[in-house]
């Protein structure tokens, strides 16, 4: 199934990619704006800081660096709530802010009550940050057409976060069919590709799901204890994982195991931290259906390829 594309609209509004910038999707009615938080006087110039909407705190987590760590709030005028955030000490994490509203100024109190609610949610659910949040926000009844106007604000804003550089919504791969290559090139990068690695010699076995290039490592599979002195550049992250409680000890010495999901930025950091030393991931991991390695799968996307005329 061929996946529609979508026009995301990005203006650096002083020019620089690492300062303020908004962000729109076409026939949509919400705004994004982002800013580092040495920037944010000038962002909280602006008129969409004055409009009711939510935001997310967004900075390094100290206590967990594999994860970063998020505040969600909402507020009928968010400028108010940032500016008494950037003065609480306890929330000194941060160095970015998101801010979304709507252009058509439609969001109401209980709209980002709702909001608010579900992107914590959401965000507890993709267990790709920690929630700075003290007390969960409860859930604000609506009427059901204003719930699905909501739900719809909800899928652009997961659409706008990961192309400006947040990702703690986005779900962790899913085991889906794989795409065929007869299907062609656009239709297999449409899902994702189960993965398995294992090894004969020491017995474990390992199952991921990879997504445009992101390889998720599914909770129950195991890595192996045995440290033959190879090299290993992924060793701190490794110990992170079992210091995170991730990657946990089993009844067997032999083996450490995934206790939940956790998704690697590359297959050979993946295989890396399963098999205690450097490897090359795209030669480690095979298809679960065909038996290929994850090389032989991508140079065959790419044999498939044709050229323009």
């Amino acid at each position: 199934m061929l996946v529609q594309g979508r026009s995301v609209r990005l203006y650096l509004a002083d020019g620089s990619p690492t300062g303020i910038l908004t962000a729109e999707i076409m026939n949509w009615t919400g705004h994004a704006l982002v800013t580092p938080r040495s920037r944010l006087g000038e962002a909280l110039s602006r008129d969409e800081a004055t409009r009711t909407g939510v935001y997310f705190l967004v900075g390094d987590d100290p206590d967990q660096p594999t994860k970063p760590l998020v505040y969600i709030g909402e507020g009928d005028s968010v400028i108010d709530r940032i500016k008494s955030h950037a003065k609480d000490p306890s929330k000194d994490f941060w160095s970015r802010v998101c801010i979304v509203t709507s252009k058509d100024a439609n969001l109401t109190k209980s709209h980002v009550r709702y909001l608010e609610h579900r992107f914590v949610e959401l965000t507890k659910r993709a267990d790709r940050a920690n929630l700075a949040n003290g007390n969960e926000p409860g859930r604000k009844a609506l009427p059901e057409s204003d719930i699905a106007d909501m739900e719809f604000f909800i899928s652009q804003v997961e659409v706008i976060l990961p192309v400006v550089g947040f990702d703690f919504l986005r779900p962790k791969g899913r085991q889906q069919p794989i795409p065929s290559v007869s299907e062609g090139p656009k239709a297999a990068l449409a899902g994702p590709v189960e993965l398995v690695l294992t090894s004969g010699k020491h017995g474990y076995e390992a199952h991921a799901v990879e997504v445009d290039g992101e390889i998720t490592v599914q909770a129950g599979s195991k890595a192996t204890t045995k440290n033959d002195f190879s090299t290993n550049g992924y060793a701190p992250l490794r110990e992170q994982l079992i210091k995170d409680g991730r990657l946990v000890p089993t009844t067997d010495p032999q083996f450490l195991e995934f206790a939940t999901d956790v998704a690697f930025q590359s297959a050979s950091a993946a295989a890396a931290v399963i098999r205690n030393r450097n490897t090359n991931g795209r030669t480690s991991w095979r298809l679960v259906d065909t038996g290929q390695t994850l090389k032989e799968w991508q140079d065959a996307q790419l044999a498939a390829t044709s050229s323009p005329p």
